[in-house]
Order: C-alpha cells, then structure tokens, then sequence
C-alpha cells in the first residue's frame, strides 16, 4: 500500500494541499512549525528499484544445481571410506521410543503423534531392551481404515477382522497387539551396531525404510537407522566420499535413476480412495493430480494425525484436494508462515539439487514433473460446495485413535480447487519419481555393492499387500481414482 500511495504523492501536482503527508495545520494552528516530515510531499524513490541482483541468472542456476550442504561435515570421519563406517556410529539410544504390545491402540497413537517419532519400537514388557515389532504411520493409516469401516478383508483375514470388530462394537480396549494382527506393513530389520554402512546401504537399497540396530551379541536396541538420516548423513559428509561426491553434479535423467512407473490420485476424488490405495500399494505417500496430471499435492501416511479425532471423519469422504488445504492451512498456522507444495522437481535437476531437497523436506519421494499442462478448474458443484454427505459411522469408530493435535479440523469448509492451492502451478507433469530408496541403490552400485532390485521389491511389497487385506476396494478405486500409468520420457 504505501509504495501505491508514494507514486501517486509524486504524480499528483504540488498544488493539491491534500496530499501533504503530516496533518493540514488549521487557521488555529497556523502558528506551528511543520517539521522535515510533514513538509515532504512524497517518499524518495526506494533504493529496491535500481538495486542489482546479487546473483546473476548463471549464478542463481548453479546454486540451484549443487546447493551447499545443510550441515557441517563432522571431522570424525574425515579421510574415512565409508564403507567402513560402522551403523551404530550415526545412531543414538535417545532416538528411541518404546511402546508395549498390551498398550492401547489409542495410547499407542498419542505417544507417536507427541513425541514426534516416525516409529515407535514396540516390546512386551517395559524392563525390556529387544524389539519385537515396529508401530508407525503406516500401521496407523490401516487402522484408521479398519475403524472407520473402509477394510474389506480376504477370507484368510477374516476371523482377525470379525474378532477386532466384536471387542470394538463392545466398547472393549482394542491393544496393540490385536491392532498389529491386521498385518505388517513394514520388514523388521536388524543389523549389530558394529556392522558396517555397506550392509545397511544394500538393505536400504533393496526398499527396507529403517533398520533396528542392536547391540553385538544381543537383542539390546541401541538407536534406528532411517534411509533418510544415511542419505543426510552421505550428504553433509560428501567430501570425505569421492566416489559418492562425484555424482552429485549429474542430472537423475543422465544417471537413469527413479521410476517411470507412477501411482497417483486426481484431486477430486475422496481422501478415503487414496487411503486405501497408499495403504494397498505399501506407499509412505502419494502424488495428487489435476485432471491433465499436473502434480496439485502430496498426501502421506504422517497425515493422517490430523484424522485421528471422530470429528474428523467427515475429511475422508471430502476430496484429497481439500485435505490437502487442510495440510498447508495446519501446518502455515503450526509454523506461523504460509506453505504450498515443494515435495517436485524435473528430469534435468542434478543429484544435489534432489538430495538437498529430500533432505530439507524430509520427504521418502520426490515427484518428477514435466512443463506445466494447462489446467482447466472446473466449476465448484453444489455437492462441493456443501458439507459432504457423510454415511452413519460403523459401530467400532469408537475404536478410532483420539489424539489431540494441534488444529482445528476443517471438515465443514468448502472444497477447494486444485489451481486455488498456493504453488499449485509451480510443480508440472507427474512423469515418475525419486525416491531414498533409488538414491541408495544408486550409491550402492556406484561403490560395487549389489543391493537388491528395488522395483522388485515394491512388486513383491504391493502383491503382499493386495492380496491380503482389500483387493476388492483397490480394484474399486482404480476404476474411478487412480492414475497408475508407465510415462516414456
């Protein structure tokens, strides 16, 4: 506003008294004298208009390319080949967080979201030190779709879906270890703390998320190792590593890495679909598209925290574009500034420009994208402009994990357009994705390993998961929600 009203002081002729900044002085007052301030007819001109870029578009393009790293490189292993960097040395026991199999799903649920753990090392009894079992997001978002009624087990899973439902339509407690009988969604992986980081990269590389590290000779937890604190951990100390720092410059096109094979939601469609479909494919999280496939959005399993209260509930059968603006609204109010979609980048963005952004976002995946298509935003109907019509909820929702996060649920807001989201057209053309896993099989085959496929495991991980719980809804879904498409570059 004031730079508005400064260029129309100076285009405005002097003789118009009005425009005088300070107060008009009245015939009263006609004895006092104006200061600098209120003599000035305009601002000066700000020194923004003719100041130079500091970085020329060159210069800007090469920080784009090879960011500096986001911490300093840790003098401990310096001159050190990496292969012989024991795991135990990047893992601390405070990382830690335990819960008990007799623990209740909700309490179990409400130690996760609070103490802001991705996982949660589930143990029988609280004097022990062994881990038997993982509890995190993903177990969570099935669940929820266990609770809310979305669920449609195969005959094999049957007696555990009947038996669950019985204690919930009861009002009984439903512990964790019933809610973990549902399935496993994650391999449970241990390695001793003196094992070396070749072994953890090729079990990384093969699609294994973490890995519980152990005490040599024992079952005793000593910390967790994530694919993304080794990829942080590879990157703030590239320079010690040659042969890993020597990648970094390339484009992902040029080192062929990440998949063409891409799983996506369109935007309109219900937040339950893309639930049920991260939930059978075994994804951490899922790209959501517009109707001409321009990424919108990222929705993944750590969102559904804010699904965890009963009221709640109506979110699932609004859009996935609507939760999504619930996202950036929870978390621009969580952080105090505004937040769009950064969670893209394109074929000829270098290894450094993706590693940095991964880690900065502490994201699994990263969309590739295209040029922008244009985007056509299509009327909001009454059906979205209205609150949705939500069916009774099955009697078990009671079951549903109550956590108390930090928001206040948006349910009952309109629906919102894709092109409404702010950075909705910064993104482009989903045309595959990265992923930690890609960038780990990567460094491992570049060091001489030999990691397992990791196509082969998201195979063997997606007919795991289709073939137990829901097949019938996945089905359902594709028909209506889903964007399963091989994209040839």
């Amino acid at each position: 506003m004031q730079a508005s009203s400064s260029e129309d002081l100076r285009s405005t002729p002097l003789r118009n008294s009005s425009i005088r900044l300070g107060h008009t002085p009245s015939p009263t007052q006609s004895h006092h004298r104006q200061s600098f301030t209120e003599s000035l007819r305009g601002h000066p001109p700000s020194p923004r208009a003719t100041r130079q870029p500091s970085l020329s578009q060159a210069q800007l393009q090469e920080l784009l390319n090879n960011p500096p790293t986001a911490g300093t490189a840790d003098p401990i292993f310096s001159g050190r080949d990496w292969q012989t960097i024991g795991v135990g040395e990047l893992c601390q026991s405070a990382d830690v967080r335990w819960v008990e199999f007799d623990v209740s799903i909700e309490d179990a649920t409400n130690i996760l979201i609070n103490s802001g753990a991705h996982v949660l090392l589930v143990r029988h009894r609280k004097d022990e030190r062994a881990a038997h079992a993982t509890y995190d997001y993903r177990d969570l978002t099935q669940y929820l779709l266990f609770a809310t009624g979305q669920l449609h087990p195969d005959e094999e899973h049957l007696p555990i879906f009947t038996s669950l439902a019985k204690k919930a339509q009861a009002g009984h407690t439903i512990p964790l270890r019933d809610a973990k009988s549902l399935g496993n969604k994650e391999p449970f992986m241990t390695l001793p703390a003196t094992a070396n980081l070749t072994h953890a990269i090729e079990v990384f590389g093969g699609g294994v998320h973490r890995i519980v590290i152990v005490e040599e000779g024992t079952d005793n937890v000593v910390g967790i190792l994530s694919q993304l604190r080794l990829v942080k951990f590879l990157w703030e100390n590239g320079r010690n590593f040659p042969i890993i720092d020597a990648l970094y410059p390339q484009s992902i096109k040029d080192l062929g890495i990440g998949s063409q094979m891409t799983i996506s939601v369109n935007g309109d469609k219900p937040l339950k679909d893309a639930l049920k479909l991260m939930n059978n494919e075994g994804l951490t999280s899922l790209a959501v598209v517009d109707n001409q496939s321009n990424v919108v959005g990222n929705i993944s399993n750590v969102d559904v925290k804010l699904l965890t209260k009963s009221s709640s509930a109506p979110l699932l059968d609004n859009t996935c574009i609507h939760f999504i603006s619930v996202i950036l609204s929870t978390r621009g109010m969580n952080d105090g500034k505004d937040s769009f979609p950064v969670f893209h980048i394109n074929p000829y963005s270098t290894l450094a420009h993706t590693v940095a952004k991964l880690v900065a976002t502490k994201a699994h995946r990263l969309w590739v994208t295209d040029s922008p298509s244009p985007s056509v935003s299509a009327t909001p109907t009454s059906n979205q402009l209205s609150q949705p019509s939500v069916p009774h909820p099955p009697t078990h929702l009671s079951a549903l994990p109550q956590s108390n996060p930090p928001f206040h649920p948006l349910s009952s807001t309109p629906s919102v357009s894709a092109s409404a989201l702010p950075g909705a057209n910064m993104a482009g053309r989903l045309a595959g994705v990265v992923s930690l896993t890609d960038i780990l099989n990567l460094f491992a085959r570049a060091s001489g390993l030999h990691p397992t496929d990791p196509d082969e495991r998201r195979r063997q991980r997606r007919r795991s998961s289709s073939g137990s719980m829901m097949r019938g809804s996945l089905d359902s879904a594709r028909s209506s929600s889903v964007d399963v498409r091989d994209v040839k570059r």
